[in-house]
Order: C-alpha cells, then structure tokens, then sequence
C-alpha cells in the first residue's frame, strides 16, 4: 500500500533534521570541549623546571605551565614579525624577563601554554634606555603653529635650534600620544592625532632634524594642554600636598596639588640671575661680572616686569660664594648653572641640557614654600573632579620674571623641563 506522500515527504524532512540536528550537536560539543585560548602577559617572578611564575601589570601572579610541545621563542623589544624569533628552553627564562604566553586555563586559573614569547630583560633596559635617548635628542616647546592637510607643526621655543621656531612633519606612520589632564607621565598619554594638538600645547618628538636644525622628521609625538602660572605663595598644606597661588595673570588665587612625580626645585640666586640675563639678551657670562652684572640682572626690566621684585642687592650673601664653589669643584660655569662637570649639561656644545640642569638643583619641600615667595609652575589642566597638579615648580624666581620679556608666560620658560620621558620598552610583540 502506498503510503500518503504527504506524510512520506514529512517523514523525510524529519529524518533530515534529525541528522542536521546531531551533526550540530556534535559540533558544538567539541566547540564547547576546547574552550578559546587565554593569554597572559607579565614579569617573571620565579621559575621551575617546566614553569614560571609571572606577575601581571595589574600586580596579581599567575602560573604558566609550559606543554611538552610549546613554542617558545625570544623577540627583541619592539619586534613585529616572529618569523626570525630565536627558539629557546625553558632553562634561558630568567626572573625579571617578560613573557607574554597563549593557551589553555588549567586547574587553579593557571596556564597551561602553548606558544609563549620571551623579552629578556637586559633587552628591555637597552631599549628603555634607547628611546630615552631619542625623545632628548628630539625637539620640545610650544606648539605655535598646526597645519593639519601638511601634516607639519610649528614649534617655538626649541632648544634645539637655539629658541628658533622649528618645523616639524609628521612622518607616515609616527606614533601621536595625548598626555591625560591628571597625568603628564608618558606612560598615561593615549593615542591621539594630529588635529588635536593645538597652538599654545607643549610637545615632543623624537625623530631626525635637517642639517640647520630649522626642520624635524617625527616618528614620535607626544603633546598636551598644560597651566602656565607665575605668581606668589598664599598659603601651603603640606599634609595634604597643597599650595595656593595668587596668579599674576589672574590676579586669582588657584590652589596647586603636588603629587609624587611633581618636580619641585630652588633656584640658586646666582642661576636665576644668569636665566634673567639670557632673557634680557645678555651675554652667557654676564652673570658674573661682564656686562649686565647681577644687580642690573635683579631688577625690574621696563615695560617687562611682573611685579615689584626684590632686586639683587637683597639677593643672599651666599650666592656669590655658591658660584665660587661651583668653579673650585671643576664646574664651568655660565652664570646660568647650565653647565656641569665638564660640560655635561650640553650636548656637543649644543643648547642646555635644562632636565638634567634641573635634576642637580636643590629639591625643594612644600613645607620650606613660605608666604609671598615667587614661584613659576606647571601644571596639568585638572579636571571637574580634580584639581591641577604641578608638573614642575620653581621657587628664587624673583630675577627671572623681572627680565622676562612682557607676555612671556612660566611655560615658555620652563617647556623643555617638564614633559615626562618614556619608560616602557615598547611593544611585546604578540602570541598569536
């Protein structure tokens, strides 16, 4: 007897589900039996024969277990293509290297990986050191000028090319980095662009110069928007790393946040005077003796000044004999303090090392701040929720904005001290 076709072609339609539906169930149960790989990146901590301890950026320690089969491999810092990774074993890993290791999560959340690529740390340091040495042979200052279709900046106020205006183009490719509003260590900068690097911003490059210094190829920026105040001391709270300013510009008072990376220092009076005479456009000896003399260096510039300064005739008695001491330790000295021993604050006779300048002056305590010092910072912008943190705070500034030139602001003054330099070893390649 034939059967009804409807029901044969209902019959047949089952069974092809049935079939398609265990199918489907078999290929999800082996989807669900090998779960997606984990990845873990960190420092070694400590080692075993077939596993390591790392610690994650976030400070937690995890476990990696190397399979018999694992690929194991040492990249240099940087290193994009692992194609040409040197294979080692296990036995090179050694504590403080970074590994970055793929696979699957074993019992107790550790690792048990498959691929793992290796950056010894003696690399790491060498790089570090690298790209510290590139961003201070690069150009710094205020950003005067952005032609965004060009791709080129502006910049004044480079101590690479003597204050000249410096222009700078972005290569193809170059890495942009924002430096956060709370934040100007290099570490807390986020990617960026071009348009938003304004006139008025601080920035860096590192990258290649042409032969008279007038323009800069950059394979790296990092800029930001920073506070520029000058001004006197109101009041300090060193328990809560406070200072209040009265603002000259403002004639407002702005209450300050030191944090730990801050950089606060004294001048010695026999620095700010030289400072002063430079920006008076004195001659670099001036300072002691030749030409504008410290007294001339001390007062009020016409039309230029920033208010009722001391003059040098109230300067320490000891300033003079701090530059005495200066040469008698072998320094040369400028009148600015922009020299070290043998020269060391000048690179090939260039233009002032200013952060290496300003790591040997004397540091400086929110406590020793008294009512009425005059004191030129930087800050970070700050934001609804936090107050400006100082980046770098100068106190015996009395001379220096006596000459300087009216419209001069602190950051014109102090841009090539004060932006943070890189301490990462850039990237880690990737366990894929």
């Amino acid at each position: 007897m034939r059967g009804n076709p409807h029901n044969l072609r209902r019959g047949t339609v089952t069974k092809v589900f049935l079939v398609l539906f265990f199918a489907y169930l078999l290929v999800a149960v082996s989807v669900f039996a090998q779960a997606p790989p984990s990845k873990v990146v960190g420092t070694v901590k400590s080692i075993t024969a077939s596993s390591v301890v790392l610690t994650t950026d976030s400070g937690a320690d995890t476990t990696v277990t190397f399979a018999d089969s694992a690929r194991i491999v040492r990249a240099i810092p940087g290193q994009n293509d692992l194609k040409t990774a040197t294979p080692i074993p296990i036995s090179e890993i050694q504590v403080g290297d970074r590994v970055a290791a793929r696979g699957q999560t074993g019992d107790a959340g550790a690792l048990i990986a498959s691929v793992a690529i290796v950056m010894k740390q003696g690399d790491i340091a060498q790089r570090q050191q690298s790209e510290r040495d590139e961003w201070r042979r690069g150009v710094g200052g205020i950003v005067k000028d952005v032609n965004v279709p060009a791709g080129t900046i502006t910049v004044a106020n480079s101590p690479l090319a003597g204050g000249k205006p410096v222009i700078v183009h972005v290569a193809s490719g170059a890495e942009i980095k924002r430096y956060s509003p709370d934040s100007v260590k290099f570490d807390d900068a986020k990617p960026g662009s071009v348009d938003q690097i304004k006139p008025g911003d601080q920035l860096r490059a590192r990258g290649t110069k042409n032969a008279d210094d007038t323009e800069f190829t950059a394979q790296a920026i990092v800029s930001g928007s920073f506070r520029e105040i000058a001004g006197t001391v109101i009041s300090t709270d060193a328990a809560n790393g406070r200072v209040t300013i009265s603002d000259l510009a403002t004639k407002k008072p702005v209450t300050i946040k030191v944090g730990p990376d801050s950089l606060l220092r004294k001048l010695p009076q026999f620095v700010a005077m030289g400072i002063a005479v430079r920006l008076k456009g004195g001659a670099p000896g001036s300072a002691q003796g030749t030409g504008a003399g410290p007294q001339e260096a001390g007062q009020r510039s016409g039309g230029g000044g920033h208010g009722n300064w001391r003059g040098a005739d109230e300067a320490p008695s000891g300033s003079d004999s701090e530059a005495r001491a200066a040469g008698a330790r072998g320094e040369s000295h400028d009148g600015t303090g922009m020299r070290g021993h043998g020269g060391g604050w000048r690179s090939n006779g260039g233009p002032p090392d200013f952060q290496q300048m300003l790591a040997r002056m004397p540091a400086l305590s929110i406590s020793e701040l008294n009512k009425g010092d005059a004191v030129m910072l930087v800050a970070t912008p700050g934001s609804a929720k936090s107050e400006p943190t100082a980046i770098t705070l100068l106190s015996g500034v009395e001379p220096i904005l006596s000459a300087a030139p009216a419209g001069t602001s602190a950051a014109t003054i102090l841009s090539p001290w004060n932006l943070g330099e890189p301490s990462g070893a850039g990237g880690e390649g990737s366990a894929q």
